[in-house]
């Protein structure tokens, strides 16, 4: 029988604690609110690489929201109802995105920004 010494024990089990082998990054809750003709917040920044759910909601009417560049679209945003978007975003840069919901004479100027980082 082999006898493990406390402080190699004890090292082991401070490093399965500290760094978690193969076990699932959880998502980033990001709750965004859309109104005629914001979002808010409207400029979220974002780690590359790391998973995120924007929750989204409208206040007034159907909104949308779509960023080309990272693949994201929701053209559904409705009043007093949550609607998710999960993604991991895998380039770093500004990211601009619109609604895609037409919502009235200022939907044009509707924008979210994402900036991701290294």
């Amino acid at each position: 029988m082999t006898t493990v010494k406390p402080a190699v024990l004890l090292a082991v089990i401070f490093f399965a604690w500290i760094v978690p082998i193969g076990r699932a990054q959880s998502p980033k809750r990001i709750e965004i609110t859309a109104k005629r003709f914001a979002y808010d917040p409207d400029t979220i920044t974002l780690k590359k690489g790391e998973p995120v759910i924007f929750v989204l909601r409208s206040v007034d009417v159907t909104h949308g929201l779509k960023i080309e560049a990272l693949g994201l679209k929701s053209d559904d945003i409705k009043k007093g109802k949550d609607t998710e978007i999960r993604f991991t975003p895998q380039q770093t840069g500004h990211f601009e995105g619109k609604c895609a919901h037409f919502c009235g004479k200022g939907h044009g100027t509707m924008t979210l920004n994402i900036d991701v980082i290294p």
